[in-house]
């Protein structure tokens, strides 16, 4: 598995001391490997990611913390994996881990707010994440459908409806809106 998520890659970076996230995100991001490489590798990371998930939802009041190497072995995976999950999180946490110069000793946590890591995973359209059964036990069906609601029309730009030649200027001058702010 380790191959998997780019030992290669990996030694390659540590070579020209590259941070780990720079190192995770070549790695995760590399243009050298093919669509089916590229897919095979989503799908295990993605499946990897909603395993954590399923773990940290379940225990709400326990705020995870530790190293990031002490936080892989929890969790049972690879160190650049538990990057990039620390890169996915991390906006979502309430206090924000120091991603771009962590190292494996770096202590960290997980402490999130529930409603913007809800909001997130919508946003990231990870469906496999705002969608797990622990989400219940954790915020009502009626506030998830709020936050989808809100997270969703937070990108629709709405347009203002069109005045009329004709119609009265919205100026309140009393004029057509021809005569007055159409011109």
């Amino acid at each position: 598995m380790e191959e998997r998520f780019g030992k290669e890659t990996m030694e390659q970076n540590v070579e020209k001391e590259n941070t780990l996230l720079e190192t995770w995100r070549g790695a995760a991001y590399s243009v050298e490997k093919t669509q089916r490489e590229s897919d095979m590798f989503w799908a295990n990371y993605f499946n990897i990611e909603k395993g954590i998930y399923e773990q940290i939802l379940a225990t709400p009041d326990e705020v995870v913390e530790g190293s990031v190497k002490e936080l892989a072995e929890k969790f049972d995976t690879e160190l650049l994996v538990m990057v990039g999950f620390l890169d996915g999180i991390n906006d979502s946490l309430r206090n924000p881990n120091p991603i771009e110069e962590m190292t494996e000793d770096t202590v960290v946590n997980l402490g999130y707010d529930k409603e913007l890591l809800y909001k997130n995973m919508v946003e990231a359209k990870a469906e496999w994440l705002y969608t797990l059964p622990a989400w219940n036990n954790l915020i009502s069906q009626d506030r998830q459908k709020e936050l989808y609601k809100e997270q969703k029309s937070s990108h629709t730009i709405v347009k203002e409806a069109k005045i009329g030649r004709n119609e009265p200027c919205p100026c309140g001058s009393g004029k057509k809106y021809k005569f007055c702010c159409g011109k």
